[in-house]
């Protein structure tokens, strides 16, 4: 347990882990990717998760504090995500 605290996400090196997917799930990531493809698609999307429920809790403790998110503001978040830099500046002016 001690080693998955020593990395963060994406980092560190490759371990076996077994899992259960869905069949369907295992075929269109075949599909997509081909057999030797697979654990870095998985891999991927493990870390995109991670990320996801990051910003998940991040946001549920900013509207916790500050009240909920402004439409201006979700939508200046989208543009940042986007790498939409005329977008964020403009809603900032």
């Amino acid at each position: 347990m001690s080693e998955e605290l020593t990395y963060g996400v994406g980092e560190g090196p490759a371990s076996n882990v077994s899992v259960s997917l869905h069949a369907g799930n295992i075929a269109a990531v075949r599909a997509r990717v081909g057999k030797r493809g697979f654990s870095a698609y998985v891999d991927a999307a493990v870390q995109r998760q991670i990320e996801r429920d990051n910003l998940a809790e991040l946001t549920a403790a900013y509207e916790a504090e500050h009240g909920p998110l402004s439409r201006a503001e979700v939508d200046a978040a989208r543009a940042l995500l986007r790498g939409d830099e005329a977008t964020t500046s403009e809603n900032a002016a």
